[in-house]
């Protein structure tokens, strides 16, 4: 009986961590995973890493001991692709190293390398090293062929089935879980004015992720860091589940676009042309808006017309979890199998 192909994915597991999601997807793939995880080579004394951070570009403190430990494994496994995810932390000559054994390297890039909070000269280097580049934003394709990246594809964020499904609070837990509008993300200043705005018009609010609770307008709304399990409640005990995009990553989408109908919320959505794709015209699976006072008038209906909330969380449930958006499909297409979506 014929061995199955194998891949090393490099990446961060963990959470709702991406790299984590693709080692769990290849289970269900004719593919055997074995999974580095990137966290390693950011470890170390703080004041070390402060000062890589600040003061080097970003650079992870032990970027070249991990680049070699990934040659090494390479080595070892001989594997059929070198899958990496987002900030991969790699070395150009680690990259050269294995693409000498006959490795395909393929770069999932979810993040924007040009977002002006991002810059880091050692990833550019490394990454049009690789044989593919698979972006998770059509904005930033053209900027990747120009660097000199060889292929470059539009691959989405998808989501995991083993972590976002329907999971309504249980009875005791209702009341901390409802709330008019829930977000999950970063708290990035470009979002603050959406946010505030929302609880301005006396709506309540509850807002999952980091530094929340720095800016004052959003600090008496913050519930911190979340679980995957604390995340699946609280969309199922929201009656509308922002979704914005990041404008300093060019995002057309995000990884709640799947995460959220994918857990059965009713979703109020930036308007995007990769939104648009994804789930139709507004009022089929997703409302979307295009401004603050649109948003807030959108949020007051919802809130009013349960049915209807009801049945757009049924059409985008449907959409996504029919449509080849989990991360099993994104493996596919990532590694050009035959039954890729």
């Amino acid at each position: 009986m014929p061995q199955p192909d194998r891949v090393v994915i490099v990446g961060n597991e963990g959470g709702t961590n991406v790299g984590g999601s693709l080692h769990r997807a290849s289970a269900a793939l004719p593919v055997e995973a074995r999974l580095l995880n990137a966290y390693e080579a950011f470890a170390g004394p703080r004041i070390i890493s402060r000062f890589n951070w600040w003061m080097r570009g970003r650079r992870p403190s032990h970027l070249r001991s991990f680049s070699r430990r990934v040659v090494r494994v390479c080595e070892e496994v001989r594997p059929k692709w070198l899958l990496t995810t987002g900030f991969a932390p790699l070395e150009r000559q680690a990259l050269d190293q294995i693409k000498r054994l006959g490795i395909e390297t393929i770069s999932y890039l979810t993040d924007d390398p040009w977002n002006e909070g991002g810059l880091r000269k050692w990833f550019f280097d490394a990454l049009v090293a690789y044989d593919r580049v698979c972006s998770t934003r059509r904005a930033n394709i053209a900027d990747l062929e120009r660097l000199g990246c060889r292929s470059v594809q539009y691959v989405p964020f998808g989501f995991d089935e083993d972590l976002f499904f329907p999971e309504p609070p249980l009875p005791f837990e209702a009341a901390t879980y409802a709330t008019d509008v829930f977000f999950a993300g970063g708290a990035d200043a470009d979002r603050i004015p959406y946010l505030s705005a929302i609880l301005d018009a006396q709506l309540t609010l509850s807002l999952y992720g980091d530094y929340w609770s720095r800016f004052r307008e959003t600090r008496t709304a913050t519930r911190g860091h979340a679980s995957p399990e604390v995340l699946r409640k609280a969309i199922a005990g929201a009656a509308v589940c922002l979704c914005l995009v990041r404008r300093s990553n060019r995002d057309g989408h995000s990884m709640r676009s799947f995460e959220v109908p994918a857990a059965g919320g009713c979703m109020l959505v930036e308007d995007t042309d990769e939104h648009r794709e994804f789930f139709g015209p507004s009022n089929e699976a997703v409302v979307y808006f295009q401004s603050i006072p649109d948003m807030i008038e959108s949020v007051r209906r919802l809130v009013h017309e349960p049915e209807t909330r009801s049945r757009l969380a049924r059409a985008a449930h449907y959409k996504i979890a029919h449509g080849g958006f989990t991360y099993r499909d994104r493996m596919s297409s990532l590694l050009q199998l035959p039954h890729a979506c």
